[in-house]
């Protein structure tokens, strides 16, 4: 049986000075379709700690994390990147937690009561950290996914707007159904469902595409598949082209 995970999971992995990540899963898109999950976490020049899409949380990796210094941010980027807030918000009780636009007005969100203390989209909220860009991209139906541009690090964190599946990682059911969604590694993008949702939203949505790609980042991490660990600029604008192009 294939493992669509990227083992060691729920411990710390360093990318570059001050970012980590975390790979976890499987997780089950659409309720039966496992895939690798992962979270961002980005030391700041304050000494704070910032916890992107996070994860399942365990006894040892709080541990780790807590030894970075105090995780004062958690991020959910967009409506589908929040189901594990709670856990984080009971064991770091002073992190601001930060959601995408539109996230507090889903219902599932509001039965789970959740807290959530600033909309993301605007970088100038009080207690916001300066060396981090938000690049916000605005789609159909409420859709929002707002990315993180970590400046001194030149690394993007992005969480579904790329998703690069390595084939032999996937049920061999599934390579098709991913190959026809645009989301096989290398050249994986958004699958083909969100990106139609990301064009209804239109020339801003276009815009923000080629803010992105702008960025010209020296990797990027996203949360499903194994990300761009070099030749981010490149590899982005591909991933893009539907978008940004």
């Amino acid at each position: 049986m294939t493992d669509v995970t990227y083992p060691p999971l729920d411990t710390l992995k360093p990318v570059t000075d001050g970012i980590w990540v975390v790979d976890s899963g499987p997780m089950k898109a659409m309720g039966v379709v496992p895939i690798p999950l992962r979270t961002t976490v980005i030391r700041l020049a304050s000494g704070q700690v910032l916890v992107h899409s996070p994860s399942r949380l365990t006894p040892d990796l709080e541990r780790q994390i807590a030894g970075l210094g105090p995780v004062r941010h958690l991020v959910a980027p967009n409506i589908a990147h929040w189901t594990f807030l709670k856990d984080w918000q009971q064991r770091f009780p002073e992190a601001t937690t930060w959601a995408a636009p539109g996230l507090r007005k889903r219902a599932q969100v509001r039965r789970a009561g959740l807290r959530l203390d600033h909309d993301l989209g605007d970088a100038s909220a009080p207690g916001w950290p300066g060396e981090l860009a938000q690049i916000a991209v605005h789609g159909a139906g409420g859709f929002c996914e707002v990315a993180l541009h970590h400046r001194p690090g030149r690394t993007l964190v992005l969480a579904d707007m790329v998703q690069n599946f390595e084939r032999a990682k996937l049920p061999v059911l599934l390579r098709p159904l991913a190959a026809a969604a645009g989301v096989l590694a290398p050249h994986g993008r958004a699958p083909a469902y969100l990106r139609a949702i990301v064009r209804l939203g239109g020339a801003p949505a276009r815009e923000a595409g080629r803010r992105l790609v702008a960025t010209r980042p020296e990797r990027v991490i996203f949360a499903h598949g194994t990300w761009f660990d070099r030749d981010g600029a490149e590899r982005l604008e591909r991933s893009l082209r539907w978008l940004a192009g």
